[in-house]
């Protein structure tokens, strides 16, 4: 294995040429599309990052993760950095032909090479390249059709105002009765229909203080439970990821 340095614009880009395929230092990936918490980022979205491992030929500590050009394109698909299309354009158009020039892709020099050779590895670079573009249309996919829950999920729990029980069922779509055994079941809120000081320290669940005239005993307090917007949100997942299985 052997580092191959490139930069886009002033910050660097490592690929490390492995078993003849290129892959990437994934710190500098996600630093350079503008991730807060690179580490978190790719644990989160890339599926094959690896540790570099040993190797005397470069100092790269051997914990570094290292990733596929698949992974690349994830986190290139979930940054919000406006350059992060700019930068997939740098590197198919430039980092990668220039790998291929350097003969990472092949299995000699190229005067070596057949003209049989030569379309096999024409062909071989198509297919990886259908390949990418069908990864990429699939995630797209995944994206667009996870957009209005994710939308969901942000206008609600930006909400200052926190919601009674009824008003939570009829958005999740159930009945109030309904609700409250699921809460009880779900271990949110107790026997008397009161949240669980948890759930309150977690931001899901809070209390209403309010009071009514009894016939009997005059003015007394009562306490009511209600749903936050954080809380909606964790809730709705729950109850339909539960209830889609039953489907």
């Amino acid at each position: 294995m052997n580092i191959i340095p490139f930069h886009f614009h002033s910050d660097e880009v490592r690929v490390i040429d492995q078993n003849g395929e290129p892959w990437f230092v994934a710190r500098d990936i996600a630093f350079l599309l503008g991730y807060s918490n690179p580490q978190k980022a790719v644990r989160d979205h890339c599926k094959s990052a690896t540790p570099v491992g040993v190797n005397e030929s470069f100092t790269l500590d051997q914990q570094t993760a290292i990733i596929p050009e698949r992974d690349v394109y994830r986190l290139i698909m979930r940054s919000k950095k406006p350059e992060a299309e700019a930068f997939e354009e740098w590197v198919v158009g430039e980092v990668l032909p220039s790998i291929r020039k350097r003969g990472s892709y092949t299995l000699g020099k190229p005067e070596d090479l057949s003209k049989m050779d030569v379309l096999k590895l024409a062909l071989e670079s198509e297919e990886q390249r259908l390949k990418l573009e069908g990864e990429k249309q699939h995630l797209v996919t995944q994206l667009e059709a996870a957009a209005p829950k994710v939308a969901f999920a942000e206008r609600v729990e930006v909400s200052p105002d926190a919601i009674s029980v009824a008003q939570a069922a009829k958005i999740i779509g159930t009945g109030q009765r309904r609700l409250f055994d699921f809460l009880r079941s779900s271990g949110w809120i107790s026997r008397r229909n009161e949240p669980y000081q948890q759930k309150i320290e977690q931001g899901l669940l809070n209390v209403k203080l309010g009071s009514f005239h009894h016939p009997e005993q005059g003015l007394k307090q009562s306490v009511t439970t209600v749903v936050t917007g954080k809380g909606l949100t964790k809730l709705k997942q729950i109850w339909d990821a539960q209830h889609s299985q039953l489907h």
